[in-house]
């Protein structure tokens, strides 16, 4: 089963799915969806469509350099079937799966970071600008004195 990558969006497109473009020049373009054949169409850049792969890879947005998708590379050398080879290549996989996917987190909270400072700051400053709301006024220089002498009411309710 061949799986190809869309030429626009860089999604995967499956046996008897997607549009298939010919040039006149014999470039092949497949596309996964009308959305993508029409973007094309358009001639639209498909680095500054916010949606697709080339955006997010050149806005730092996803991870475009990393030991783990060499091993998604096509390689086009037939190799003889061994059993112990699967097996080891299998487990390989679920392996590099888990580094991969520890690595993406670990980019997108490195991404993330510097944002969460910034909207930190951001409330600091919108709460030092309206303290007033928060403080009520006069509370700081009201302060209610309480006599020590007791009445002699209270000592008989006391009592």
């Amino acid at each position: 089963m061949r799986l190809v990558k869309c030429w626009f969006c860089s999604s995967t497109i499956y046996p008897g799915h997607g549009i298939q473009f010919v040039r006149n020049d014999a470039k092949i373009f497949r596309f996964c969806r009308s959305k993508c054949h029409k973007n094309f169409k358009m001639k639209r850049n498909p680095r500054k469509v916010k949606w697709t792969k080339a955006y997010r890879a050149t806005h730092g947005k996803d991870m475009t350099q990393d030991k783990t998708f060499e091993f998604e590379k096509k390689r086009n050398r037939p190799e003889r079937y061994d059993r112990n080879v699967t097996e080891d290549t299998l487990k390989a996989i679920k392996k590099i799966d888990k580094i991969r996917s520890t690595r993406e987190a670990d980019h997108i909270n490195k991404r993330l970071k510097p944002n969460k400072q910034k909207i930190f700051k951001s409330a600091v400053d919108e709460i030092d600008q309206h303290i007033n709301l928060l403080i009520a006024p006069g509370s700081e220089k009201m302060k209610v004195l309480v006599s020590e002498n007791k009445s002699v009411q209270n000592e008989a309710m006391e009592e």
